[in-house]
């Protein structure tokens, strides 16, 4: 019966501990650097960068010559025929080429100079969702080690409540105590529990979150805490703005339209080419020659379209000034962000250190309570709210804890240091 309970208790324990085992533990550089190299979203704008490199391949390719030929076999009925000659033959094959070599098409050459912009601006995306999602990874890395922490307190938590309740229950059992301080005891120990319970699926949900973004088939852990060398205050904020991926990106973007709206004019001027067609007939008719061949320039100028380029020029000097707006508003929030970020470093050193004394402080005031608990000279209500008092105080210091690495981090981003170039 023994054999047998065990052998349950195995195969229930089995599949969670199986479970621990296989979670990998990656550190925090790693699993910036593993996101960054699998996440959709990375990938999806690498391949931007494509479709923009081919659309400039395209566009470069309306700007040089071009070559066709053509095979056509022609067969008539009746034959049409003079002096007792056929002037057309049943059966004719012409074949025919064609050169065609631009000579001066302004709209064509400013189309390329703006695919380039383009390309430029695939790039600067790229970068843009780089830093969003190392970003992102790195906050759920920390989420983590907080969740995992949170853990560690209720545990240590939940073993003081258990050893308080086994304390009172003996007290209770050998006629010391009373039911009321074991039945509170153990209430307190069931709280204790639950909150153990929660902190559990906290971390597992962090977990799961991480191995989302790092693109794992399974949840993923977090190794050692990271260090983050904050930047110091001598670099000018105008430097650290201009250095920001989005602050990039919307330079990126007004660049090509201010190419676009400033490329307008081009819409007006004339376009030349040079046509060059040689042609061979097989068999040839009666005034037909075997070879020939036909050269043309092509000179064409826009007259009137109803006022659809000066809509198009409208429409791009808008853009620019939408961009224009975008970037002010953009380098406005990016300084703001580094002034909250520096300030917010400060402000959760200063709250860390208040937090950890607090903590420090509930876990004497735990003790002296257990001991006079112990003593006689109280009842386990004030244990019981000491141990409250020292695990919330102990959760405060952890979450100040995460403030500050989470400040950090965001002074980072904010000065545009992380992610570091790939």
């Amino acid at each position: 019966m023994r054999s047998g309970a065990f052998a349950l208790c195995v195969l229930v324990a089995g599949p969670s501990s199986l479970s621990a085992q296989t979670i990998a533990s990656v550190t925090f550089e790693e699993a910036v650097r593993r996101a960054l190299a699998s996440h959709p979203t990375i990938q999806r704008a690498a391949a931007d960068i494509i479709r923009a490199d081919a659309v400039l391949q395209q566009v470069r390719g309306r700007a040089l010559p071009t070559i066709d030929a053509s095979l056509a076999t022609n067969v008539i009925d009746p034959v049409t025929r003079f002096s007792g000659s056929a002037i057309f033959p049943r059966t004719q094959t012409v074949t025919t080429a064609s050169v065609a070599v631009p000579l001066i098409i302004p709209v064509r050459w400013a189309e390329r100079n703006q695919a380039v912009d383009q390309v430029l601006v695939s790039q600067r995306t790229l970068d843009e969702a780089r830093r969003q999602i190392a970003v992102a990874t790195g906050q759920a890395y920390l989420t983590i080690i907080t969740e995992r922490r949170v853990l560690e307190l209720n545990e240590r938590a939940l073993e003081n409540a258990r050893a308080h309740y086994e304390y009172a229950n003996q007290r209770f059992e050998g006629g010391l105590g009373s039911r009321l301080n074991a039945i509170r005891a153990e209430q307190e120990m069931s709280t204790d529990e639950a909150r153990v319970e929660d902190a559990r699926l906290g971390v597992r949900r962090a977990q799961e979150a991480l191995g989302v973004l790092m693109a794992a088939d399974g949840p993923v852990d977090a190794g050692v805490e990271p260090t983050f060398e904050v930047p110091p205050p001598t670099v000018p904020d105008a430097d650290l703005v201009d250095a920001r991926e989005d602050v990039q990106t919307i330079l990126a973007r007004q660049s090509a339209a201010q190419r676009r709206a400033s490329d307008a004019w081009k819409d007006y001027l004339p376009s030349v080419t040079a046509l060059f067609t040689p042609e061979i007939l097989a068999p040839t008719g009666l005034f037909a020659n075997a070879r020939s061949w036909r050269a043309s320039v092509l000179f064409s100028v826009p007259l009137l379209d109803a006022g659809q380029r000066r809509g198009q020029a409208r429409e791009r000097e808008a853009l620019v000034d939408v961009v224009r707006a975008e970037r002010t508003n953009a380098e406005r929030q990016a300084r703001s962000e580094i002034r909250t970020a520096r300030e917010a470093v400060a402000a959760t050193e200063r709250a860390l250190t208040r937090a950890r004394r607090a903590a420090e402080l509930a876990d004497e005031v735990v003790r002296i309570t257990d001991i006079a608990f112990r003593e006689g000279a109280t009842t386990n209500i004030e244990v019981i709210d000491a141990q409250r008092q020292a695990r919330d105080a102990e959760t405060a210091a952890a979450i100040a804890e995460d403030a500050l690495r989470r400040a950090r981090l965001d002074l980072l981003v904010a000065t545009g240091r992380f992610p570091t170039s790939p």
